[in-house]
């Protein structure tokens, strides 16, 4: 009993500390009037975004279309001028990422991947995510959030000075329960209030507020598509992250929310603009860049390094930033690829030795597949065997790590191990067009036209039946009408 009460006062006095730093921080709201708790100034918050902005664009890469890029920003502009923070400078970014994602750093650099925007059909959708993102700035969420962080922070800090006992973990676990769902919860209500905010932001600029519901759908879709791709990897899809309207609930207070817009509305012929939309995106890259290499069904191509290769079949393929990967259904096994340069000449036996720092390699042999030279052997991973193989092409080391979950599966997937080092090769002449990025075109659909005809003549490799749908708004069962303006891919 003595243990509880002094735990119990030991959390008092964080709560008293915890409040401290609430009395000391707070700051008038930009959008509310009203006193929120923050830790930082309006500067700092500006540094912030200018100082992470280049780490953005390294991470991401920034989407070389001059002409799509002053096409964002003037829709962003067009919703920021009229927003609770208007003094702010904003800089919206198309960044060159297949994945459906837009996001917002504090200080008003806000960000949209050519990813999402390709599933976007009409101007004041596009102008409802960069809506959602502003709000996110104008209500200094991500300012709040990061107050709230280090408060909680802190305040264990200064609870375990006090009194040592609270160091232990079961003490620093029911601390962290209680920071992680304060934190948790109010960034759903962060994510609401953006809906609200966007949803103002587009009536007083002339757009449709309805165009928010529009975007959830198509996120709603997407989160549906990807959950289904997951459950047959055996993961868990991770969604567009302003994406909290799935539970019924929730989209009543979505409704709610862009109801309220209506009284800002300046016109009665709100702003669609699906034409305008759908030509600014009309050649717009699809999917994989040219800059990471293409993915086309169990192949890759990679056009600036000359190379490729295939994957085990219906494995699926992340082309991640530095490295590709291939997972299993169920990701019961994974091929993971990566390159090094080529320093010294030695030969790919003593690569893995000295520059992968494996000594005990065993079963090893010589890979001498599409005239390059390799190398091939087992060792273990965390009481797993694993398998490494080394491949040199022109100058540079191609390392493929190959594992399974169970390690009594291990011999069921090692030939294909075996079997993707040995596809590498120089890209050849007839792989060139291959390794092209695909591209979004816009057509005016004419008679005989189907999603099912579209398919069969796609580039799209995962799923392109449902990829066109998803990219139109016809997912799950629309179809083509003649004589309207759609997007398919080439």
């Amino acid at each position: 009993m003595s243990t509880y009460r002094t735990s119990l006062k030991s959390l008092c006095v964080i709560a008293g500390a915890f409040l401290f730093f609430i009395l000391a921080g707070c700051a008038q709201n930009p959008v509310t009037g009203s006193s929120d708790f923050v830790m930082l100034s309006e500067d700092s918050e500006i540094a912030i975004g200018r100082t992470n902005h280049p780490k953005i664009i390294a991470q991401y890469g920034r989407y070389e279309d001059e002409s799509l890029q002053t096409y964002v920003q003037s829709v962003g502009e067009r919703l920021a001028n009229v927003s609770h923070r208007n003094d702010l400078r904003y800089r919206f970014t198309v960044l060159d990422s297949p994945v459906i994602n837009a996001f917002a750093l504090p200080g008003g650099y806000i960000y949209i991947t050519r990813g999402l925007m390709a599933y976007l059909n009409s101007e004041a959708e596009l102008a409802a995510v960069l809506g959602h993102e502003i709000g996110h700035v104008t209500a200094r969420h991500g300012v709040r959030q990061q107050s709230a962080a280090q408060a909680a922070n802190l305040g264990y800090t200064i609870g375990a000075i006090l009194f040592p006992e609270l160091r232990a973990a079961p003490s620093q676990n029911l601390f962290n329960i209680f920071g992680g769902a304060l934190l948790s919860g109010y960034g759903r209500e962060h994510e609401l209030e953006s809906d609200g905010l966007g949803a103002e932001y587009l009536a007083r600029s002339g757009y449709n507020p309805n165009a928010m519901i529009d975007v959830i759908k198509v996120l709603k879709d997407q989160e549906l598509f990807a959950a289904a791709q997951a459950k047959k990897l055996g993961q868990e899809s991770q969604g567009y992250h302003g994406l909290f309207a799935s539970h019924p609930d929730n989209d009543t207070r979505l409704k709610q929310v862009v109801a309220a817009a209506a009284k800002y509305e300046t016109t009665k012929d709100a702003q669609i603009n699906h034409d305008i939309y759908l030509t600014k995106i009309d050649g717009m890259t699809f999917g994989d860049s040219e800059k990471q290499g293409i993915r086309s069904g169990r192949n890759f191509y990679h056009l600036a390094m000359q190379f490729a290769l295939a994957f085990p079949e219906n494995w699926h393929v992340n082309n991640k930033t530095n490295s590709l990967q291939a997972i299993a259904n169920d990701s019961v096994a994974l091929i993971e690829i990566g390159v090094a340069d080529i320093n010294r000449k030695i030969e790919p036996q003593a690569f893995i030795k000295q520059r992968l720092k494996i000594d005990n390699l065993r079963n090893g042999q010589p890979l001498n597949s599409n005239g390059l030279k390799g190398y091939t052997g087992l060792f273990d991973v965390q009481g797993k065997p694993a398998r490494i193989s080394v491949v040199y092409l022109m100058d540079q080391a191609f390392i493929f790590f190959g594992s399974v979950k169970d390690k009594s599966q291990f011999a069921q997937f090692d030939q294909a191990f075996i079997d993707c080092a040995n596809s590498l090769h120089r890209l050849r002449q007839d792989e060139i067009k291959l390794a092209k990025a695909q591209t979004i075109e816009v057509v005016t659909i004419e008679k005989g036209d189907s999603y099912t005809s579209w398919a069969k003549s796609s580039r799209i490799t995962n799923s392109p039946l449902t990829q066109l749908k998803l990219l139109n708004g016809d997912y799950p069962n629309g179809e083509l009408v003649v004589g309207q303006r759609a997007k398919r891919v080439r």
